[in-house]
């Protein structure tokens, strides 16, 4: 059961099309004031920069450092200047073996590529997920009480992998382009801790976490429909199951605080235990991604 709580999110980015008893589309919360200028990268969802945004201090998050998006499996060859014009050398996929196997991503020969998974699916685990979905035996409130599972766990269950991914983002001197399947859960929480460490406010961090509902409004909706179209395939399924898998929520990230606050008291207190990450080292990062 642990390890279905792990992965059930992923079958929204495998399975997208399914079906369902319900059409009522319950609306997101999207974020606000999107500071940067849209960037769009042909096949890549959710791809958007970090950026020009203020912290508790004054200071702004300088542009072109940290770059998020979903995978990169269907990354055009022609597209690959357009990485080169960002600046982006180095990419770190947060996904685990499975996604990577199933969905490569397709990058230019001089990227350098890293891969740090949380978390690995263990044997059958989703498939065996996926047919309880397709079955009708997992409802709205399950899935919603398993997001919120994987927010608590990604977080804290493997600090040592969430620690390399960091500091692999933050020494590096070049832009980095970081990303999960879909650009929203393990992207997000990760982007949630990086602007923690740079002293943003709460405010700040959870607009951009939920941006992801802004740049995947399109392709959401597109999904939720041929669910209805196709509702004879799968009439057990419960469409709140797939909406819950489709958007982030600020409770999903709440979880995620919540549970370093829980276990190691503080935000701070994460950062410097768990992240390996003193007071000068902070300042230090602060004065190299901000000005």
């Amino acid at each position: 059961m642990k390890n279905l709580i792990k992965i059930l999110f992923l079958i929204v980015s495998i399975y997208c099309v399914s079906s369902c008893k319900t059409q009522n589309f319950s609306a997101p919360e999207y974020g606000r004031n999107i500071s940067e200028k849209n960037i769009k990268i042909k096949e890549v969802h959710n791809f958007r920069s970090v950026s020009n945004i203020r912290n508790i201090e004054g200071r702004i998050l300088k542009s072109g450092k940290f770059y998020r998006s979903g995978n990169l499996h269907q990354l055009k060859r022609k597209s690959f200047k357009e990485l080169e014009n960002l600046g982006i050398k180095e990419t770190i996929d947060l996904r685990n073996s499975r996604e990577i196997a199933q969905k490569p991503d397709h990058l230019p020969g001089q990227m350098v590529y890293k891969n740090y998974s949380a978390f690995e699916d263990e044997g059958d685990q989703l498939d065996k997920a996926r047919k309880l979905v397709l079955k009708g035996k997992v409802k709205g409130e399950d899935a919603d009480r398993r997001m919120l599972d994987f927010y608590r766990e990604y977080i804290t269950e493997n600090p040592e992998i969430i620690r390399e991914i960091i500091t692999e983002i933050l020494d590096s001197d070049q832009p980095v382009l970081y990303h999960c399947t879909a650009g929203k859960d393990r992207t997000g929480i990760i982007t949630a801790l990086i602007l923690t460490i740079l002293k943003f406010d709460k405010q700040t961090i959870y607009n951009d976490y939920l941006l992801s509902n802004n740049y995947r409004k399109n392709l959401v909706n597109q999904r939720l429909k041929l669910a209805i179209n196709l509702h004879f395939l799968y009439p057990k399924m419960d469409i709140s199951v797939l909406e819950k898998l489709s958007w982030v929520e600020k409770a999903y990230l709440d979880a995620a605080f919540n549970e370093i606050n829980k276990k190691y008291g503080s935000e701070d207190a994460y950062i410097q235990q768990v992240l390996k990450i003193n007071e000068n080292k902070r300042e230090e990062y602060i004065r190299k991604f901000t000005d």
